[in-house]
């Protein structure tokens, strides 16, 4: 699964920076080596957001893209129990990944992530900033993801 920062990365309109392109490399390479990529719509939904709010058509275009070419997991009501349990136990362990009034999409997409586990997959979500993912499910700095 694919959380904000890498997925901000590929539709960023200015994909010619270095890291950008290794990003996009990346994600382009990953079915070749047998993974299944998931955009859940929380990461949507959070880059999209920003797209809109500066103007940024070609990356939006480049979002609405890889969202018809890979598996997009859409927010459900099951999705959102699920993330109300994750967001109370963390908060039971002292470990909040937002502020109490934050929606707190980190617990979304963690609870989006669990739910294809519980289905018998294995699940790596994708990111750049793994601290509060790891506390829920498999999160790693998508360069160390091969």
């Amino acid at each position: 699964m694919l959380d904000t920062g890498p997925l901000g990365m590929v539709t960023n309109p200015k994909t010619s920076s270095p890291i950008c392109q290794e990003c996009k490399l990346w994600l382009d390479n990953l079915p070749l080596k047998g993974y299944e990529v998931m955009l859940p719509e929380i990461a949507d939904y959070e880059v999209r957001r920003e797209l809109l709010r500066v103007g940024k058509v070609a990356g939006i275009r480049r979002l609405d893209q890889l969202k018809a070419a890979i598996t997009y997991r859409p927010i459900t009501t099951e999705v959102m129990l699920k993330a109300a349990k994750l967001w109370a136990e963390a908060r039971k362990r002292g470990r909040p990944t937002s502020d109490p009034k934050a929606l707190d999409g980190d617990v979304i997409l963690a609870a989006q992530a669990t739910l294809v586990v519980e289905q018998g997959n294995e699940v790596i979500v994708a990111t750049t900033n793994v601290g509060h993912l790891a506390q829920f499910i498999d999160a790693r700095e998508w360069r160390l993801i091969q």
